[in-house]
């Protein structure tokens, strides 16, 4: 189950959900959602990403639920390793797409994390990728950005 952290209802979804045993990957979110649905600040999405990163470590019991981490943030990437120390890290998973910060990637894994690289395909990959920039104009500067960072 992948729950977004720019949305208002995530954290009452990671409650409902985490006792079921359940796979759950925390991203971000791509997508423009009205105010009462959605945080509009990145630096609040930032904050509730934290805090939900900390709900789902300390509740989550390694051996019944999966935990992943999809973003390419350095700074959070950083926050999560930090709130993490107690847990092994191939406990830990992180989602990267395919292209972005591969630096990041190789570094992650080579730290002992388990990263998996997420890339879309089939007949539709142009346009859900076409759809995510489109919804967020930020995401345009992102991909921009992350192709010449490395």
């Amino acid at each position: 189950m992948c729950l977004q952290a720019y949305l208002l209802r995530t954290k009452n979804d990671i409650q409902y959900n985490l006792d079921a045993s359940s796979s759950i990957r925390l991203v971000k979110g791509a997508y423009r959602e009205p105010p009462g649905i959605a945080f509009q600040k990145k630096s609040d999405v930032d904050k509730n990403f934290l805090e939900l990163t900390e709900i789902l470590l300390k509740q989550s019991e390694p051996d019944q639920s999966k935990i992943v981490f999809g973003t390419h943030d350095l700074e959070i990437l950083k926050r999560i390793k930090k709130i993490s120390q107690k847990i092994k890290k191939d406990e830990l998973e992180f989602h990267l797409l395919y292209g972005i910060k591969p630096n990041e990637q190789i570094k992650l894994a080579e730290e002992g994390y388990k990263v998996k690289v997420l890339i879309s395909y089939g007949e539709a990959w142009f346009a859900w990728y076409m759809r995510r920039l489109a919804e967020r104009p930020a995401n345009i500067w992102f991909v921009i950005k992350n192709i010449f960072s490395g």
